[in-house]
Formats: C-alpha cells, sequence, structure tokens
C-alpha cells in the first residue's frame, strides 16, 4: 500500500506533492472548491474522482448492483499503522481535510457529504478500514490535525463550522454526516449545536464526551510528570486499554478457515501487529499527548454544556468493553439527553471500534435505515443494495447454521406448468411481483433472500409493517437485530406508493396480503390465508403490467411450537397492559379493513423450537397482467384475479405439504448423514416434482 503524506494544498499554492493517495482540498476550514490528485509526484486537477466526465456520468448510471465490491475487508490495522506513521510527520501547516483517494468516486447520484473527525491521535486515518466501502455511497473527507499543531478547541470547532456551512450552502437539500470518533464526537456535537438550521446526521463513535468519568483519570496528573525517557511506554499501555487487539488481528483473516488454519493466521497476525503498537509513541509524542487531553477536556465540557441545543439526527455507536471511556453508560445518557439519538451497541469491542474486526460502518448505517440524500429518506431511491462482504457475512457467517439445519428446498414453475427446483421459473425482468403466506414472525424470508441473490443476483423489496422501521421502541443498549437485517436486504413500509413507484422501476416486490394477522397466528392456523377483501394491489400490477408470483411456503410446524400466542396473552395481565402499551400509538395499516383480516395488535409469540425438519418454497406460474384492462375499471374482474391468485397460494401449500412426506430427506439426521459423505456444501436431494 501507498503511504499518504500531507504537504500542502496543491490546489492554491501549485506545489508538487508526493502524496499518491490522498486528495487534498484547497480552502481550510471554508469551502472545499477543488481537490488535486497526485500520482507519482505530478498534480493535476481533474473531477474529484479523478475520471474523465463521461466515465463518471456512465458509473452513476449504473448505479450499485446487488452483491457489488465494497472493498471492505481489505484493509488491516497494519496500513493504519502505516499511514499514521507517515503522516505523523508534522509539516508546519495547520490542520486540512483531505479526501482519501481509494474513496474514488461515489457510485450514487448526489452522494451525501460525509466529514470524519478523528480522535485523540488526529491523523485522520481512523476510517481506514471504511475508506473503499464508505467512498461508494458518499463523498468523503477526513480532518487531518498535524502532531504540533496548538489550535485550541474553539479553533478546530470553527474549522468544521465553516466547511459544513459552506456545503450547506451550496446544497441546502443535501445532508451532511459528521462521524465524530473519541474526540472527533465531541467537535460533531459541538457543531450541530452550533448550527441547528443544518441538515446534520451525526454518527458518533465512542464519543469523548464521558472524559471526566475515564477510569484513567486518576493516573493522568501522573503523565506531566513522567519523565520524557519514559514516554515510549505511555502510548504502548494506552493502546491495550483503548482497543482489542484480538479484534484488530481478526480483521484480515477470513471466517470459513478451518479452526486450525484460523489459529495459524491469527498468531501470524497477532505476531505482526503488537510491535506495531509502541509506534503510538511516534504518533502522539509526549508534549502532543499532554495537549490532546486539554483538548479532550475543553472538548467535553464545552459538547455537555450545549446537548440541549442539537437538533440533529444522532446515531451512537457505542463499546461494551471500551477500557478508556464508559461508553455504554454515556449511551444510556445522551439516548436521554438529545432529541434524536439512536443507539447501535457492541457489546464485545474495544474503544477503537472503526479499527476492529466484525464492524463494517457502512452496514451499521443501511440496517439503521440512516442514509438517505435528501431531508427524509426515500425507502425506494436511498435504498442501497447489499454488498458481497455484507452477503457473505450474513450467509456465510450470521445465518449459516440456520439455512444447513433447514436446507430450504426452492422450486418454481415453467411457463409450461412443469415444477421444477431451482428458480428457472422465475421472470429474469422485472417489474414481478411474489404474492404468498407469511410463515409466523417472518421465519421464511432469509433462505428466501439468499436463494435470490445467489441465483439471480436479484433484490427482492419486502413490503413490510411500518412499525419495523421505527426506532419508537429501540433502547440504549441496542444491538443490531433482525430488524436491521430485513433493512439491508431491501424490506420497506407498506405503502401504495412505495409499491407503486417500485413497480415503476421494474424491482422485483414481495407482498403479504395477509400482513401481521398472519405473521403472528394463533396456535392451530399456521398456512391459513388472512387475506382482507380488497383487490387493490390486482389493479396496480395490472396498470404496469406487471407478473405475478403467487407462492407457498411450509415448514413452521417442523421446526417450531407455539406455546403462547395472542390469545393465551391477552389473558395475562402484565402480558396485555405491554401490548396495549406498544400499540397505543403505534401505526395502523388497515383501518379500513373489518374482521380478524384488519389491524393486528403487534406482540412477541412464545415459541419453543423442534428438532428442524425442513423448509419448502413453490414458486407457481407466472400470471401476466400486461394487457388485463378490464381489471382497471372493472371491480368485479379485479376481484376474480385476486382471488385466483390467492387459490394459487393455497394450491401451492397443499401441494408442498403433500410432497415432503414424499421426502427421503426431511429428517435433519438423514441429511446429516447425506452431508456427511458428500460435503457440507452438496444440495440435499428431495421429492421428485
Amino acid at each position: 500500500m501507498s503511504i499518504p503524506a500531507l504537504r500542502s494544498f496543491p490546489a492554491v499554492y501549485g506545489v508538487k506533492p508526493t502524496a499518491r493517495l490522498v486528495r487534498h482540498h484547497s480552502r481550510l476550514g471554508g469551502g472545499l472548491r477543488a481537490s488535486s490528485v497526485a500520482v507519482n509526484g505530478e498534480v493535476g486537477l481533474r473531477n474529484r474522482s479523478g475520471k474523465k466526465e463521461d466515465a463518471v456520468k456512465e458509473e452513476k448510471d449504473r448505479g450499485l448492483e446487488p452483491l457489488y465490491d465494497d472493498g471492505f475487508g481489505g484493509v488491516t490495522v497494519k496500513d493504519y499503522f502505516a499511514a499514521a506513521r507517515a503522516l505523523c510527520k508534522d509539516d508546519g501547516g495547520p490542520p486540512r481535510w483531505f479526501s482519501p483517494v481509494e474513496c474514488g468516486q461515489p457510485a450514487v447520484e448526489d452522494a451525501p457529504l460525509l466529514l470524519f473527525l478523528p480522535g485523540t491521535d488526529g491523523v485522520g486515518m481512523g476510517l481506514i478500514l471504511h475508506h473503499k466501502s464508505l467512498g461508494k455511497a458518499f463523498e468523503v473527507r477526513c480532518l487531518h490535525i498535524p502532531v504540533n499543531d496548538r489550535t485550541p478547541f474553539d479553533g478546530l470547532l470553527q474549522i468544521v463550522e465553516k466547511s459544513i456551512q459552506y456545503e450547506h450552502d451550496l446544497s441546502p437539500n443535501r445532508p451532511i454526516y459528521l462521524v465524530g470518533d473519541s474526540f472527533g464526537g465531541c467537535l460533531a456535537l459541538a457543531a450541530a449545536a452550533r448550527n441547528p438550521h443544518i441538515d446534520l446526521v451525526l454518527l458518533l463513535v465512542n464519543p469523548a464526551t464521558s472524559f471526566a468519568k475515564t477510569p484513567l483519570q486518576p493516573i493522568l496528573p501522573l503523565l506531566e510528570a513522567m519523565p520524557s525517557d519514559l514516554h515510549v511506554t505511555v502510548p504502548y499501555l494506552l493502546s491495550f486499554v483503548m482497543a482489542d487487539p484480538l479484534k484488530m488481528a481478526m480483521v484480515s483473516i477470513e471466517n470459513n478457515l478451518s479452526p486450525p488454519e484460523t489459529l495459524q493466521k491469527l498468531s501470524e497476525s497477532l505476531t505482526s501487529l503488537l510491535p506495531l503498537l509502541s509506534q503510538l509513541a511516534d504518533i502522539i509524542p509526549r508534549d502532543a499527548l499532554l495537549w490532546k487531553l486539554k483538548l479532550l477536556k475543553s472538548g467535553a465540557a464545552y459538547a455537555n454544556s450545549r446537548l440541549h441545543a442539537v437538533q440533529a439526527e444522532v446515531l451512537f455507536l457505542a463499546s461494551g468493553k471500551d477500557n478508556l471511556l464508559p461508553s455504554g453508560e454515556e449511551a444510556d445518557r445522551l439516548f436521554k439527553a438529545l432529541k434524536n439519538c439512536r443507539v447501535r451497541y457492541f457489546k464485545e469491542n474495544g474503544h477503537t471500534l472503526l479499527l476492529e474486526d466484525g464492524v463494517n460502518l457502512l452496514s451499521v448505517i443501511k440496517g439503521a435505515n440512516m442514509y438517505r440524500r435528501g431531508r427524509q429518506r426515500d425507502f425506494v431511491t436511498d435504498y442501497l443494495p447489499p454488498t458481497l462482504s455484507e452477503f457473505k457475512k450474513t450467509f456465510d457467517e450470521d445465518h449459516k447454521l440456520f439455512h444447513l439445519a433447514l436446507s430450504p428446498v426452492m422450486m418454481s414453475t415453467l411457463t409450461n406448468g412443469k415444477i421444477v427446483r431451482g428458480l428457472a421459473g422465475v421472470p429474469d425482468q422485472g417489474p414481478v411481483l411474489f404474492v404468498g403466506y407469511h410463515a409466523l414472525m417472518g421465519i421464511e424470508l432469509s433462505p428466501l433472500y439468499e436463494e435470490f441473490l445467489r441465483e439471480k443476483n436479484t433484490i427482492v423489496r419486502g413490503m413490510a409493517h411500518p412499525m419495523l422501521f421505527g426506532s419508537k421502541y429501540e433502547t440504549s443498549r441496542q444491538e443490531s437485530s433482525r430488524l436491521d437485517t430485513v433493512s439491508m436486504y431491501g424490506g420497506l413500509p407498506v405503502t401504495p406508493i412505495n409499491m407503486y413507484r417500485l413497480f415503476e422501476r421494474n424491482q422485483y416486490v414481495l407482498l403479504y396480503p395477509g400482513g401481521a394477522r398472519e405473521a403472528l397466528h394463533r396456535k392451530g392456523e399456521e398456512y391459513k390465508l388472512f387475506w382482507p377483501d380488497q383487490p387493490e394491489f390486482v389493479r396496480m400490477a395490472a396498470r404496469f403490467g406487471v407478473t405475478v408470483i403467487p407462492f407457498g411456503f411450509v415448514g413452521e410446524d417442523d421446526i417450531l411450537e407455539l406455546v403462547l400466542d395472542y390469545n393465551d396473552q391477552k389473558n395475562i395481565p402484565y402480558l396485555r397492559e405491554w401490548i396495549e402499551s406498544i400499540n397505543k400509538d403505534g401505526q395502523r395499516v388497515r383501518d379500513s379493513v373489518k374482521g380478524e383480516e384488519g389491524n393486528q395488535d403487534m406482540h412477541i409469540p412464545a415459541i419453543v423450537p423442534k428438532v428442524p425438519g425442513r423448509f419448502y418454497y413453490l414458486f407457481g406460474k407466472p400470471i401476466k397482467m400486461e394487457g388485463m384492462n378490464n381489471v382497471l375499471t372493472d371491480r368485479e374482474s379485479a376481484n376474480e384475479v385476486y382471488l385466483h391468485i390467492k387459490s394459487e397460494v393455497e394450491n401451492a401449500m397443499a401441494y408442498l405439504k403433500r410432497k415432503r412426506e414424499e421426502d427421503p430427506y426431511r429428517s435433519i439426521a438423514q441429511r446429516a448423514v447425506y452431508q456427511a459423505t458428500q460435503g457440507v456444501s452438496a444440495q440435499v436431494p428431495t421429492f421428485e416434482p
């Protein structure tokens, strides 16, 4: 990896620096008007991506395809130390912004600006593990504070403030993201408090607002009295307090290795990493460290005194094993103190969260539904598809055992009516509407998403209850959850306008007419449809010439048993009160529907697992709505098509329930024997269609 170096602002002074991987922005603290790219020492002013304009336009027109390579995982903590070691050589200049060249040009139109405000090191390379992934969706700039710079907190705040004001004047409808790491979190909060009229999104990573409560507080006075020749030991010791070396070392290790291979790789990574930790003494010399501690104290005091004025949207990333700051407790405090604060809690990570294994900042933003390009999030146009690294983490790690235990069987129907294994019967082009049965708590979704991505490289946009995308019931120790995964893989609130706009863009759309009532069914109601007498989706499908594919799913009765359903819980006083409280102000999506198909109170059914059976899916024969103009005007015709689709879903489930009795590998024991002889990745056979 080439090492970046900050020398000057070539766009202003015409200097030819030696930097290869860093773009310098021309106006310190104010407008970031131009950037230059230094390649092999030669500087040439071009557009910010360094590409020709037509190539940039072509890339933006393509947008981001599902499973694109975001580059996450290709950079390690060793690269951070190499970059920091080069950048800590003071050039006598003031604090400045730079754009890491590896971020490249955003692949989405009108990408928001992301400004990184560094922690105590001040180098500005704390996002190095995330540069490539963030660069696809943001215009990234980082603040570099030279090691010998003594700009006070107020001065640093003015630099940030002038930059966001200038950018806001240029694009008043574009949000500006401030990623504040540790000390940078104080800067971000202060800037937001002083500029409530600017649309800011704060991503606070273990912010130093709790610096007064650091466990190191008793020993801080000793640092001033410590002889210079002993200072080299201080950063080395602090590194073990700030970070988890094991988490750092795991960044470059693949998760699909065998235990002996993983242990060997980890040993090699740790052996090469530990000597680098002592280099913090070069990155933060003694005098610089003492100055940084004063900055931390003043910055924390300034930010805490103005929390009441912060109007910005805030996402607090808190580490559970932060030995430098009480970040968990600080998350509790700011969750209450700030008007619009959400939390993602990483209980196994240390202070240097952005340099540790398993944390992809872009994935966190996407999962929390906080990526947007305008004043409000647009669930259709602001959606970013899952990346290759996200797909591997979800389905090759997090959900691997679940899918391995269930060995899902996916079948589809060709236009001639023949049933085949796989998705060959599903059209390759949209718009397509999948309409089917919603199993208990949506347990059928994960294998469905995986199969469409593996076989079709396609995202299925699932229409879901709006409550799943709100933050009302989140806590101050909210960990990334299944709901974050639903958002990452295409989920969005079920509304007519969202469906309209997806069809307009030729998307694959997943609709469950039975909604929450079906997904939260009672005992003995598995595989029963609760569809309202409202064929509106049929009319919309006809208007856009959509291909409708009814599908059935069976298998929930083979893996779990419902022990406390809605009726049971309503008879238990404290559970009844909890259900009433969470639904009191909840958004209702079926106010016009009467009876049990109408609004279902949200609750959590109590279930117990069974010895796993198998999941079965059947996608029926495609129903082409193109040319069905009578459906648009004649309600009776629309209802006839609606009932036909419903009967096809019921027929598909009846077929699967009957045929699964013929599956010799329905039992997990039989599948285990087969995979033991043929390999874990081998496709397990099933019944003949």
